[in-house]
């Protein structure tokens, strides 16, 4: 193998490698903005492999014309230009509104920022192919071993972005690494080492440049006024904010990706602030007048806000969390008061792969769904299989409580995530309570199944007693809940048919402005 053919296989690995790492950080740094669903992967894979498609027509026609080492340094120098634009554009735009469905918003916001990296670092194999080809009898040959290395390249991105390097490094300093790699590499491979001045120029131009977009786009928004701590897992862009309740008290709240998913107050664990959390500890306290200690399992652990609650409200309950970051979970001990040595459990682990495993079958009281939102939700969790394993776990009389955003009148997702339950535990032992006992427009709704029917009058005269005009749960009445349900088109969510994205998109629409007004 001679030195061209080895140099050329080492440029089409850097620019392939770089591709992927800018492919998998896409789906990260527009969590915030997006989230990630299936609508987002479609377009940055849709316009990451647009750009490579169209820029490898443009490199063939360019090699023809420009045949020379420093039309392969320019590609590289601008595709390493292409990269630091990444991350300034979608502060800039990423919040932007348009008057359109959230397809094609995603598909907007994706092309502006992704497409024209992809597109330049899509030219550069037809240029590295063109420059490496010498002897036609070997073209086979030659154009193999470039496309292995290309792949290779491309296979060892994935893998080193996706384990690795978005935990240990973060997107944004990803994306700069990115820019540096491949402006060097524009410097090694387009013949500029041959001319010293011209890499001292290039160096003390973009220098004063990198630091200067380092200031602003690439490093974390760390501000006392904002955030005092940003952090990207393996699973969510993790934030921290000071925050003051309604009524005046000191709280932390938690940021997963763009959404306020939990308050704490530190020096009050009895303090929720969420009227889902209430509804939730109505009935637990219900509960408890027969059930004592009690069993409880949440899936999905945010903030600990309620297993914290619980832990202090009733010492002798046995509380598992399914927590599938463990990086969440780390920073619950550190910063929003749950103490080491809590009698919480937690299970870092995906929730349908613990339920799976679970050998509590028939032991808990409560199992309580707290994994959906309204831009991610797992439709693994949505599903009627899934179902079916939680109401092994519980006991005869336990209480499925999961929460979920919808429009009680509109939304598709409700209503469907309802039908799907009714298919396990029967109907007429789903039912749901609203927020707002008006069901107006989008709202928090839990939705509560049982296998035996639960007693809805003894709870409503207990709760009433208990909490009088602090009452928050307002249930649906079985019978207006079936008349509702009747009139709404739904789907049966199983694990080969979920369309949780499709379903739960025009609430996103609505509830932030993006739907197109007709």
């Amino acid at each position: 193998m001679n030195s061209e053919v080895v140099k050329a296989n080492i440029v089409v690995f850097i620019a392939s490698f770089c591709t992927l790492v800018i492919e998998l950080v896409a789906g990260r740094i527009m969590a915030p903005y997006v989230g990630v669903s299936l609508y987002t992967w479609t377009s940055i894979i849709g316009v990451v492999l647009a750009g490579i498609s169209i820029g490898a027509y443009l490199g063939g026609v360019i090699a023809d014309r420009y045949p020379r080492a420093s039309t392969l340094g320019w590609l590289l120098f601008l595709s390493g230009l292409g990269a630091l634009t990444i991350s300034p554009l979608t502060n800039l735009i990423g919040a932007a509104k348009f008057p359109t469905t959230l397809m094609v918003r995603i598909l907007i916001l994706t092309t502006f920022i992704f497409f024209l990296p992809s597109c330049i670092l899509g030219m550069i194999s037809p240029v590295v192919v063109k420059l490496t080809l010498n002897n036609l009898s070997k073209t086979g040959n030659v154009v193999g071993k470039i496309y292995a290395f290309s792949t290779l390249g491309s296979i060892i991105g994935t893998f080193a972005t996706g384990f690795f390097l978005i935990s240990w490094m973060g997107t944004r300093n990803i994306l700069l690494s990115v820019a540096v790699i491949l402006i060097l590499s524009a410097l090694v491979f387009g013949g500029a080492f041959n001319r010293k001045r011209s890499v001292l120029v290039v160096i003390a131009c973009l220098a004063p440049l990198v630091l200067a977009f380092y200031g602003y786009a690439f490093k974390p928004p760390l501000d006392k006024d904002l955030y005092y701590l940003y952090k990207e897992s393996d699973y969510y862009t993790i934030k921290l904010s000071k925050y003051h309740t309604k009524d005046g008290q000191r709280a932390e709240a938690l940021i997963l990706d763009n959404l306020i998913h939990s308050i704490n107050v530190l020096d009050n664990p009895a303090y929720l602030d969420y009227e889902y959390l209430r509804i939730y500890d109505e009935f637990v306290t219900w509960r408890m007048r027969d059930t004592k200690p009690l069993k409880t399992l949440f899936v999905g652990g945010g903030g600990y806000t309620y297993p914290r609650y619980l832990e202090t409200k009733n010492p002798a309950a046995e509380i598992d969390v399914v927590e599938i970051d463990p990086e969440i979970t780390r920073i619950v001990h550190e910063y929003l008061g749950i103490p080491k040595d809590s009698r919480i459990r937690s299970f870092n682990e995906d929730a349908r792969w613990f339920v799976m495993n679970c050998k509590e079958k028939g032991k808990y009281d409560f199992i309580f769904g707290d994994a959906f939102n309204d831009l991610s939700i797992p439709y693994h969790l949505t599903t009627r299989e899934f179902a079916a394993q939680l109401a092994a776990l519980l006991k005869p009389d336990g209480i499925l409580l999961a929460n979920l955003i919808d429009n009680y009148e509109k939304g598709l997702f409700l209503p469907s995530y309802i039908r799907t339950l009714e298919e396990v535990f029967g109907k007429g032992h789903v039912n749901l309570v609203a927020i707002n006992p008006s069901y107006e427009g989008i709202s928090t709704w839990v939705v509560v199944a049982s296998r035996k029917k639960i007693d809805f009058d003894d709870f409503i005269v207990f709760t009433r007693n208990e909490r009088g005009f602090q009452m928050r749960s307002h249930v649906v009445p079985q019978e207006r809940l079936q008349e509702h349900l009747a009139k709404r088109p739904h789907v049966i969510l199983t694990d080969d048919y979920a369309p949780v994205d499709n379903l739960t998109a025009p609430i996103f629409e609505e509830r932030f402005g993006y739907k197109k007004n007709r």
